[in-house]
């Protein structure tokens, strides 16, 4: 099988900001109350006017540009995304469309949040096949549309935008090393946006339960089915739901907190958007070189999840 790896990165955030203290008048809670629980203060709101599909675009174009890539290059978009502008047509066609790359196959993928490991997943199997050369890869939500702002226990936690990454061949040794997806059905009940009101409803407790098991068992698994161990993993990029669950993750894996992604401070839990949105950051601030083994762990509602061991590079 070739080695599939990222070569371009890019993302996008709105530029409306709202911080805790701006959720006090809406409901009962404080900055201190939300902070102590998830970590978060602040998270990104897209404006109206501005869905899914318009962040995925925005986050598409960076990664090209990134990648020194044009739109012409790219065989196959997948979208991962749990807030879809519309039932059909895909946020994946409009991508398309904005683009200006008409003909190539564009598919969106829901898994939550997921939803990007399991889409870059996919994109590597078809250019493990020889179907495809360039894919690109975009998590993308606008939350915001689903959730009840009167509803502390969800409203506190979720924030808008998008990620989005260009898998193809890279050099021997880098890439996708080893990865893993999941789900358990029976667990569906515990998150998931109510038919009646078409808002994100949640047992925090279970889901909270079943994100601390399953990160750190599915990102033990994709080290270990690299030939590694967690001494050799350089940074982990879970998914950005909870500091207290990334922090239990952290603490049974034994890596430093140096060592892992949490910039679900400042933008909330963003889905399937979260890995990428988290990627994008720590290359940015320099966290991730050349050469590092990085591990990316996401759960989501379904319940599913999903793990990738990479060695960054190209």
């Amino acid at each position: 099988m070739k080695c599939v790896g990222i070569i371009g990165v890019g993302s996008y955030v709105p530029q409306n900001v709202v911080a805790n203290c701006d959720l006090e008048a809406l409901m009962d809670t404080n900055d201190e109350w939300i902070k102590s629980r998830t970590g978060i203060e602040e998270r990104r709101i897209a404006p109206e006017g501005t869905d899914t599909s318009d962040m995925a675009i925005i986050a598409a174009k960076n990664a090209l540009k990134n990648a020194s890539l044009t739109a012409s290059d790219i065989d196959l978009i997948i979208v991962a995304t749990a807030t879809p502008d519309y039932v059909f047509p895909s946020v994946a066609c409009m991508v398309q469309e904005g683009l200006g790359i008409p003909n190539i196959p564009a598919m969106d993928l829901s898994a939550a949040c997921s939803g990007f490991v399991y889409a870059v997943v996919t994109g590597k199997q078809f250019i493990d096949s020889n179907t495809y050369k360039n894919v690109l890869v975009i998590g993308s939500e606008k939350f915001s549309k689903i959730i009840d702002w009167t509803d502390r226990n969800t409203s506190v936690l979720f924030g808008d935008g998008a990620g989005a990454v260009i898998l193809s061949e890279v050099s021997k040794g880098r890439g996708i090393l080893a990865f893993e997806i999941g789900a358990d059905g029976k667990g569906g009940k515990h998150l998931l946006v109510d038919n009646k009101t078409n808002f994100v409803t949640m047992n925090g407790r279970e889901v909270f339960k079943f994100a601390v098991r399953q990160m750190p068992e599915s990102s033990l698994s994709v080290v270990t089915k690299a030939g590694l161990t967690t001494d050799d993993v350089d940074f982990l990029v879970p998914h950005q739901a909870n500091i207290r669950i990334i922090d239990a993750a952290r603490t049974k894996l034994g890596l430093d907190k140096t060592k892992v992604s949490t910039t679900v401070t400042k933008h909330g839990n963003t889905s399937a958007a979260s890995i990428p949105l988290a990627l994008f950051s720590e290359i940015e601030n320099g966290k991730i070189n050349d050469g590092d083994v990085i591990v990316m762990v996401g759960f989501g509602g379904g319940l599913t999840w999903g793990s990738i061991c990479l060695r960054w590079g190209t």
